[in-house]
C-alpha cells in the first residue's frame, strides 16, 4: 500500500471512530485508490445498510469477500444483508460459509434458523436454533436480559418459543422407531440419556470428576480405567502390533498423509489444547467423524485389516474416529473433556519414549509399546511427551463396554440424528 493509501485509510478510520459524517466519502477516496481494499468496502456495505440501500451492500461486501473469503463476519454481513432482500436460499449459503469458518458465532447461527424457518425447512431450522440457544447457553450468553443484546432479543425469543415446540417433535421421532424395535425397559436408559440432550430435564453424573461436553448416558459404572478383560479382542489387536508399528514407521518417514490433530476454528487458540515449547499432535486417519480415509487404508494394509476385526462405533457423520496419534516432542497436550461416556477410548501404543505419558484423573499410564488400554475420556485426562523423539500410538474410539447391545444399536441412531443439540436447561 503506498504512503498515500496509508494516509487516507488513516484519516478514514479517524472520522470513523469519532463517528463523523465525513467517514463514507473518506472512505470512499480510499476505494478511489484501493478499489479492493476490505476495510473500505465493509464500512460502506454498513453504511449502505444504514440507508436501505441492500443492493450496494452486497456490490461491497461481494468484492470484500472475493479478496478474503476467509473472513466469517463478511460472511455474516452478507447474510444479513441477504436477508433484507429476502434472499433466503442466498442467505443460508452466506450464513452456512460463516459457521463452516466459525462454528461458535453464536448470532450466525440463530439467523440461519431464521432463514431455514422462511424456506419452510422447519426440522433444520429448530435444529439450529437449539444448537444457537445451547452454544450461546454454554458460553454464559442469552440466559438473561444482561446477556442478551438488545437487537437480538426478539429472534432469540422466537427461537425459544420454536425450539421449544420443536423438541417434543424430535423426541418423537427419535423415540417412536426404537420403541417399535425394542422392549420398554430396554431403552429406559437410552430415553432418559435423550431426554438430557434436548434438555428436558437435566442428565449429569453423580461423579463431578466426569464431564462430558456432549452426551451423558446415565447408569454406566464410574469407570476413568476400564479394566482390560472388558475388551476380549485386545489379545488379537496386540498380535498385531509388529506390523501396525512397521507400517506407522513408514508413514513418519514418508510424512504424506500426516495432518493436524485439532480442528481448531476462527477464535480457538491451539495453546488452549496443546502446551510445550514448540507443541505439535498430529495424526494419520484411517476414519474421522465416521468417514472412512480409503487411501490410507491402502497405505497401511496390515492396520487396515486389524481394524476392520473390531467392534468399531459407527454413527453415521460421527464415528469412529481412528488415527496414529503423533505426539510431538516436548509436547503437552492439557488437562480436557471428552463428548460422552457411551464410547472408550483405546490405545495401542507403537512407539514410546522415555518420560511420556496419559493420565485419567489421578491415575498416570506409562503406555507400553504393544499393549492396548482403555479409558472414559469424559473424566479429565491429558498426556505428555517430554522427550525428544515423538510418541506414536494408535488411537480409537469404541464402545463403553458397560452398555449393551440394544443400548448401542439405539444410541447409533440417537447420536446420528442429533448431532450436537445438546441443550443445556
Amino acid at each position: 500500500m503506498s504512503a498515500l493509501n496509508v494516509a487516507l485509510l488513516e484519516q478514514a478510520r479517524q472520522y470513523a471512530g469519532n463517528g463523523d459524517a465525513r467517514a463514507e466519502k473518506a472512505f470512499a477516496l480510499v476505494l478511489e485508490n484501493d478499489a479492493f481494499n476490505v476495510e473500505a468496502r465493509t464500512f460502506l456495505a454498513r453504511v449502505a445498510m444504514q440507508s436501505a440501500k441492500p443492493e450496494i451492500a452486497i456490490e461491497h461486501l461481494s468484492v470484500a469477500l472475493r479478496v478474503a473469503p476467509g473472513k466469517p463476519a463478511l460472511w455474516r454481513s452478507m447474510g444479513l444483508t441477504r436477508m433484507a432482500l429476502e434472499q433466503w436460499p442466498e442467505a443460508t449459503a452466506a450464513f452456512e460459509h460463516c459457521l463452516q469458518l466459525a462454528p461458535v458465532m453464536h448470532a450466525a447461527r440463530l439467523h440461519l434458523g431464521q432463514c431455514l424457518e422462511r424456506q419452510h425447512r422447519h426440522d433444520e431450522a429448530t435444529k439450529a436454533y437449539l444448537q444457537a440457544l445451547s452454544e450461546a447457553q454454554r458460553a454464559g450468553l442469552w440466559l438473561d436480559a444482561a446477556s442478551t443484546p438488545e437487537w437480538l432479543a426478539d429472534g432469540i425469543a422466537h427461537a425459544i418459543t420454536v425450539a421449544n415446540r420443536g423438541r417434543q417433535e424430535i423426541h418423537e421421532a427419535l423415540m417412536a422407531p426404537l420403541r417399535a424395535r425394542f422392549a420398554a425397559n430396554e431403552l429406559q436408559r437410552v430415553e432418559q440419556a435423550v431426554r438430557g440432550i434436548l434438555g428436558f430435564e437435566t442428565v449429569h453424573s453423580p461423579n463431578p470428576k466426569q464431564q462430558p461436553t456432549f452426551l451423558y448416558f446415565p447408569g454406566l459404572p464410574d469407570s476413568p480405567v476400564f479394566a482390560r478383560e472388558l475388551f476380549p479382542w485386545f489379545d488379537a489387536l496386540e498380535a498385531s502390533f509388529t506390523e501396525i508399528r512397521a507400517e506407522a514407521d513408514a508413514v513418519l518417514v514418508a510424512k504424506d498423509g500426516l495432518s493436524p490433530f485439532l480442528a481448531l476454528g476462527e477464535n480457538d487458540r491451539a495453546a488452549d489444547y496443546l502446551g510445550g515449547a514448540q507443541p505439535a499432535w498430529d495424526a494419520f486417519f484411517f476414519y474421522r467423524h465416521g468417514e472412512r480415509y480409503d487411501a490410507h487404508h491402502a497405505t497401511c494394509p496390515q492396520t487396515s485389516a486389524a481394524l476392520e476385526s473390531l467392534p468399531l462405533v459407527r454413527i453415521v457423520g460421527h464415528a469412529p474416529e481412528i488415527c496414529f496419534s503423533v505426539l510431538g516432542a516436548g509436547s503437552h497436550i492439557l488437562p480436557h473433556y471428552g463428548t460422552s461416556n457411551i464410547r472408550s477410548v483405546v490405545h495401542l501404543p507403537l512407539i514410546v519414549p522415555k518420560d511420556c505419558a496419559l493420565k485419567v484423573l489421578d491415575t498416570e499410564i506409562p503406555g507400553k509399546a504393544g499393549s492396548c488400554s482403555a479409558f472414559d475420556d469424559t473424566y479429565l485426562h491429558e498426556a505428555w511427551n517430554r522427550s525428544t523423539a515423538p510418541r506414536v500410538i494408535l488411537l480409537m474410539d469404541t464402545w463403553n463396554p458397560h452398555l449393551t447391545e440394544i443400548e448401542k444399536l439405539a444410541m447409533a441412531e440417537v447420536v446420528a440424528k442429533t448431532g450436537h443439540l445438546n441443550t443445556p436447561n
